[in-house]
């Protein structure tokens, strides 16, 4: 039967092909010749009809044929497929040209009898479907020439199941096709050779998959090359050489491994025989590295390894042959900070690296580089013990401290909140700069985490332990500048880097509503003394109390009271201040504010005492 989609998908363009086909018939029969035949007008001495005939021998390049008729007919040698073999008395079948040419001899022509015979043969015993053979001629408009006998047309797309990339290739060839369509009218046949090897493939395919088990070794032909893998043609069934089965070791490419008709013995790993699917192995045929992998590389022993692969997140070290391990980034230094593996290694490198686990099920080694080495915060407990001042470089700042490299690879976090005793630093850039030399006393020491704790306010005394309860006493009246005003109270800088509350209840006599009222920033004032917390580091001021002193003076001796004057003051002792922000998570928590957030009302501890 044929298939008319088939041959509609074919595109043929019968006009064009009927020129192809009539040029070559032309050479043998002519089209008047091909419709006698059809109409079964032959044996008389007629031109265009066929007759029998005996060789009587050779003339030259020509063979001299007895046709029964007054004289000898001739035929050109080049007629014959075996010239050698022609000799006389051989019978054959011969196309009456002319009963006599112009030489006054009988023309006569064996192929065009052959072709007749032929085209007749096919006619009465093939039809569409049915299997031929024949040598392909040339290369026609969209595919080949091919000789069954008549000359017929083989399209590109038909001529094998992959479309070969230069169908030229096949000329000269013998090849068995089946015919797709015969065109009586046209005089036109359509053959097929893909058809026929698709035919021929689902009956071995067939047959294949009743004996295909899982676990054979089969042997087959690449016939085709993707990225992800090859098809491996096993004699009317593909299957699928995956990239990852093809070697133990790292495969870029599956043409590194394989080629196109390269013949192969490989193992069967899969078959889904619903969808005719099946996986091959090529590694599989070799036990495989990952096997007693812990024998030959076990746990924190060091070995020599060659750099693969590197990625941003670590490198590929190659062991041997199928077994790569990862050198993780965080594993390359113990102290230098690597942004890119890229930094430090390099393709081909072979390095020295520490195996540091093993995980057999899922093909994974972990490597470290660092670990050939001593580690260096195992010592920095024993150089740096609490209470060491050293001297470092300001190496980053962030919003909760500063970094200090205190040797190389070795830093340490100086916190916001240890930078200054009394001021209020907000950002460490407030008092550091980047790159900054600075002196630093060593708070703690965690070695598991790898941290420092710095401290640049422990090179001095706390100033509340004796500079500030010695120098604010209760009761004095000092002179100070308002700084801040909030809806509570209003802040007095007493000196630089300390200040003072003067609460809203001890601006003034009357019921004081807005603070700024009274005060303004920038205003000089004289403020009483009411209390010095050293726990909670304030100091209660009163405007009101240093007004009623001032007036009492006043009173009593007609001139107003003057302010106390100190001695030194604050910093007349050595004080310490340090800057640049880092984790304020890592280490210790940020000291408590001096005064009452600004939207809330002071507390009871705030609330001079009335005397």
């Amino acid at each position: 039967m044929v298939d008319k989609n088939l041959i509609n998908s074919l595109d043929i363009d019968e006009e064009q092909l009927a020129k192809e086909l009539d040029a070559v018939v032309a050479e043998s029969a002519s089209a008047d010749d091909l419709e006698g035949l059809v109409l079964g007008a032959a044996g008389s001495f007629e031109a265009g009809n066929i007759l029998s005939g005996r060789v009587v021998g050779r003339a030259g390049d020509d063979v001299v044929v007895d046709v029964g008729l007054k004289s000898e007919g001739i035929i050109p040698i080049e007629e014959f497929d075996n010239p050698a073999a022609v000799k006389p008395g051989d019978k054959l079948e011969v196309f009456l040209e002319a009963v006599e040419s112009e030489g006054g001899q009988i023309q006569l022509s064996k192929r065009k009898a052959d072709r007749i015979r032929a085209w007749q043969n096919i006619l009465e015993n093939k039809s569409e479907g049915d299997p031929v053979g024949g040598t392909v001629m040339r290369k026609i408009k969209g595919g080949l020439l091919v000789d069954i006998g008549v000359p017929v047309f083989l399209p590109a797309s038909q001529v094998d199941i992959r479309r070969p990339a230069d169908i030229a290739t096949y000329i000269g060839q013998r090849i068995e096709a089946v015919i797709l369509k015969i065109d009586e009218d046209r005089r036109n046949i359509v053959i097929s050779r893909r058809r026929l090897i698709e035919e021929r493939r689902a009956k071995a395919k067939e047959e294949l998959l009743k004996t295909l088990e899982e676990g054979q070794i089969v042997k087959g032909v690449v016939k085709n090359i993707a990225d992800f893998g090859a098809f491996v043609d096993l004699g009317g069934i593909d299957g699928l050489l995956h990239i990852t089965d093809m070697s133990w070791g790292r495969v870029s490419h599956p043409s590194e491994v394989v080629r196109i008709d390269q013949e192969l013995e490989v193992k069967v790993l899969n078959i889904d025989r619903e969808k005719e699917k099946i996986a091959l192995g090529l590694k599989q045929k070799q036990p495989s590295p990952w096997e007693s992998i812990g024998d030959r590389y076990p746990v924190a022993s060091r070995v020599k390894g060659e750099v693969v692969n590197i990625m941003s997140y670590g490198a590929f070290v190659k062991l041997e042959e199928g077994v790569e391990g990862l050198v993780h980034i965080s594993e390359m230094s113990w102290t230098r900070r690597i942004n890119h593996p890229s930094e430090i290694l390099s393709v081909g490198d072979v390095i020295d690296v520490v195996v540091l686990d093993i995980d057999q099920s899922k093909q994974e080694i972990s490597l470290g580089m660092k670990q050939t080495e001593v580690n260096p915060w195992t010592l920095v407990a024993e150089k740096y013990p609490p209470n060491t001042v050293v001297e470092g470089t300001v190496r980053n700042l962030t919003n909760y401290g500063a970094f200090v490299e205190i040797e190389e690879g070795i830093d340490g976090l100086l916190h916001v909140s240890d930078l200054s005793w009394t001021k209020k630093i907000g950002h460490p850039n407030e008092m550091l700069t980047k790159g900054q030399q600075i002196r630093c006393v060593v708070l703690s020491v965690d070695e598991e985490k790898q941290r420092i704790a710095l401290g640049y306010k422990q090179l001095t005394e706390d100033p509340w332990l004796r500079a500030v309860p010695d120098h604010y006493l209760p009761g004095q009246i000092v002179e100070g500048t308002v700084t801040k005003i909030t809806n509570f109270g209003v802040f007095v800088e007493l000196e630089e880097d300390l200040e003072g509350l003067l609460h809203i209840s001890e601006l003034a006599d009357h019921k004081v509503e807005d603070p700024s009222e009274v005060v303004k920033v920038g205003d000089k004032v004289q403020v009483k003394i009411l209390r010095v917390d050293t726990e909670e580091r304030k100091i209660g001021l009163s405007l009101k109390r240093a007004q009623w002193a001032a007036e009492s003076d006043s009173g009593e001796g007609g001139q107003a009271a003057q302010p106390v004057r100190r001695r030194g003051g604050l910093h007349g002792a050595e004080t310490g201040i340090a800057s640049d922000i880092i984790d304020q998570v890592l280490f210790q928590k940020p000291a408590k504010s001096d005064a009452p957030k600004a939207d809330q009302p002071a507390s009871a501890e705030d609330e001079p005492k009335q005397e």
